[in-house]
């Protein structure tokens, strides 16, 4: 398994030099500055695998920009409205510019609107850490009584209706605006200019979508791109959707292990292949991680090991992110899995048999607290998460006598 950091340009708090001492060997980033739908020029792209290259040559072992996450799937061609036809063929272009830098894993989502969605973004755990939470009653507080979308109260249990009307008219005005924020963090390049009728404006155009609809413009958009990333010997990755159930009216795709078995039966070529996110997936309690990774583990390129604690009894409902190994999600077991999987590929001498992995995201603790960097992304927790991953794997691996 190779370890990765997911590093988000220059800007980062968490330098590239607090990554060669946390031990990664590879870096993933993207070019957050250009807009989903534009070609990546070949020049900035290797301006920045040189950049990392080059800011960690005091290490024995200089950082590689190993995994492209993400190159951006425009709402147009998740709606196939406007120009994204010319989109499409933009992405193809980006395609061949990566790999012409030497890189050979991207990673994408096809999330409408929203790429990941938290109620609080510095939630306080017991031992005084900080980490990400979705609190699904107030989520629902944001999307029936403050964004007031229309017919949200259908979409959502009765019974929390009430207990999030209840909080409605309890929590104060700052309460509320900071909600507002840390939901709207989610929105792709929007934090700092989506109000909410903004949001509204984006929720009505896809009013008309469902599940089959985008799951549909989702196999046409793969039709596309992924022969052609297979003919540069590209490896694409689907996220899956975070959190993993329907939101604010939006359909979503990527939820389950039948929802991954219909992509890459779908598009069924080695170049259309899976993220396996344990945090995401495990979000939902009827996701069976090692199991997914045993039977889909062949289409699996890229893996972000996090783990979360599930505050619900049903399927989905309130979590918050957890230790790596602490959480609901059966971290050994899922390793192992992956274990299993590195060792098919080794037999049939398959070059991408050591899969790229992340500590994703990791809880707020000691200088973390600080050091204010990207939510869900600080330094001595992703540290602290890695270590706890790298000795089970070592651990795992020593007792498999690999």
């Amino acid at each position: 398994m190779q370890e990765t950091w997911r590093w988000f340009g220059p800007q980062d708090q968490v330098s590239l030099s607090d990554v060669t001492q946390a031990g990664a060997s590879g870096i993933v980033t993207a070019l957050h500055h250009i807009p989903p739908g534009v070609i990546w020029p070949l020049s900035e792209i290797t301006e920045r695998r040189d950049y990392i290259a080059e800011n960690s040559v005091r290490s024995q072992r200089p950082l590689k920009w190993s995994v492209v996450e993400s190159l951006p799937v425009s709402e147009d061609i998740k709606r196939q409205t406007g120009s994204w036809r010319e989109h499409v063929e933009h992405y193809k272009t980006s395609l061949e510019n990566i790999a012409l830098a030497g890189i050979e894993v991207i990673c994408y989502n096809f999330m409408p609107l929203l790429d990941w969605t938290r109620t609080d973004l510095a939630y306080e755990v017991d031992t005084g850490a900080t980490c990400m939470r979705f609190d699904l009653v107030d989520f629902i507080m944001f999307d029936v009584f403050i964004l007031k979308r229309h017919g949200a109260s259908e979409g959502h249990d009765d019974e929390l209706v009430t207990e999030a009307h209840h909080r409605f008219q309890s929590t104060n005005e700052t309460y509320k605006k900071r909600l507002v924020d840390n939901i709207v963090c989610g929105l792709p390049g929007a934090a700092e200019h989506f109000s909410l009728d903004d949001i509204k404006e984006q929720l009505a155009i896809y009013a008309a979508f469902n599940h089959d609809q985008l799951a549909r413009n989702q196999t046409d958009f793969l039709e596309e791109v992924a022969p052609v990333a297979q003919k540069l010997g590209l490896r694409l990755c689907c996220h899956p959707d975070d959190p993993p159930v329907p939101l604010l009216g939006l359909p979503r795709i990527m939820s389950t292990e039948a929802d991954y078995k219909r992509l890459i039966e779908a598009v069924d070529i080695p170049a259309n292949g899976i993220t396996l996110c344990s945090g995401s997936l495990g979000a939902r309690s009827d996701n069976d991680l090692p199991g997914m990774m045993d039977r889909l583990g062949d289409r699996v390129h890229f893996l972000h090991l996090r783990n979360v604690r599930r505050e619900h009894d049903g399927v989905f409902g309130s979590f918050h992110e957890s230790e790596h190994l602490s959480g609901d999600v059966d971290m050994p077991s899922l390793v192992a899995a992956i274990l299993r999987e590195e060792n098919r590929r080794k037999s049939a001498d398959r070059a991408d048999h050591s899969i790229p992995f992340r500590p994703d995201h990791g809880q707020d603790i000691l200088d973390d607290l600080t050091r204010k960097a990207q939510p869900g992304y600080p330094a001595i927790g992703r540290l602290k998460g890695l270590a706890e991953l790298r000795g089970l794997i070592d651990g795992l691996s020593y007792e498999s006598g690999r």
